[in-house]
């Protein structure tokens, strides 16, 4: 095999090529969550005898880490992940957050280095999403279904239901829709009506679709809409105005007829100027001359 390996060396050294190539035989891989499975990765024999593989991994927010790091499973893999025949890596068992983009590196002292990248999805089938369906709304007004499915692996596909009639995701493709004027992500799962009509009145439910199992609905929910009650809004307001009314009226009446205290009975004085015949007494501490005395 060195022999093998040298030559192809030589030869490729006098034909000038190198390629230093990595490759695998499954660049998409995917499995159950909690069964095993393995990502290979090969290398052409440019890289010398013993090069450097690692094995990182970024997750599906972009985050980078090491599973194989100098030849040895980082911790965070070390009880369930390990290297076989120099370069594949053999998961024993996966979870869902083990789905994201795996690279296998290659490089060696006397050559530069190369990888190859090896997609992971871990497959889990849809939950029951969560919902959020108004019961009331007013017509000609903006309104949002929700629909949230945060287990589902791969990323689920959303369907919305009215009255047990699927909602097709481009209503202007379909004659009996034509007038809809809903928008429908069948991405995100969110339903908009950008001006809600009692004609959007009814029982809406989401359903998540993906190929892990069998898709899973949320509990139907009863959406009306209706119109703004003008009637009742000026109903109110005269009410409250009457109400203010003999409020303020009420008061006006008791304090004419003397049932209220007045603020200031008790802390208002009145002015005097003081007598020119000197008749009252001196407030304490304060002395003022009124005769002088004649020598």
């Amino acid at each position: 095999m060195r022999r093998f390996v040298s030559l192809l060396l030589f030869l490729c050294t006098a034909t000038g090529v190198s390629s230093f190539s990595v490759t695998t035989k499954n660049p998409n891989v995917k499995v159950k969550e909690n069964e095993g499975v393995d990502l290979t990765c090969s290398y052409s024999a440019d890289f010398g005898l013993s090069p450097r593989v690692e094995w990182k991994f970024q997750n599906l927010k972009g985050s980078q880490a090491y599973v194989i790091f100098e030849g040895k499973a980082t911790t965070p893999y070390s009880d369930r992940v390990s290297m076989y025949s120099d370069s594949n890596l053999r998961f024993s068992k996966v979870t869902r957050e083990d789905n994201g983009a795996y690279y296998c590196e290659v490089s060696s002292s006397s050559s530069q280095s190369a990888h190859v990248k090896v997609t992971l999805t871990v497959l889990v089938p849809p939950s029951i999403p969560k919902c959020g369906i108004p019961q009331t709304v007013t017509t000609n007004k903006p309104i949002n279904l929700t629909c949230h499915d945060p287990d589902s692996s791969p990323p689920p596909t959303y369907k919305w239901y009215k009255d047990n009639t699927l909602l097709p995701a481009d209503p202007s493709k379909i004659s009996g829709f034509k007038n809809a004027t809903y928008k429908l992500d069948s991405s995100t799962g969110t339903l908009v009506f950008p001006s809600v009509t009692k004609m959007d009145s009814g029982m809406y439910y989401c359903e998540v679709v993906n190929e892990a199992g069998p898709a899973q609905r949320c509990r139907g929910e009863q959406m009306e809409v209706r119109d703004l009650n003008t009637g009742g809004i000026v109903a109110g307001v005269i009410i409250v105005l009457l109400l203010l009314a003999l409020l303020i009226g009420g008061i006006w009446y008791a304090n004419k007829k003397g049932y209220l205290p007045s603020k200031f009975s008790q802390h208002s004085a009145v002015y005097q100027p003081p007598s020119t015949y000197g008749g009252g007494e001196e407030d304490d501490g304060d002395f003022k001359q009124k005769s002088s005395f004649v020598v």
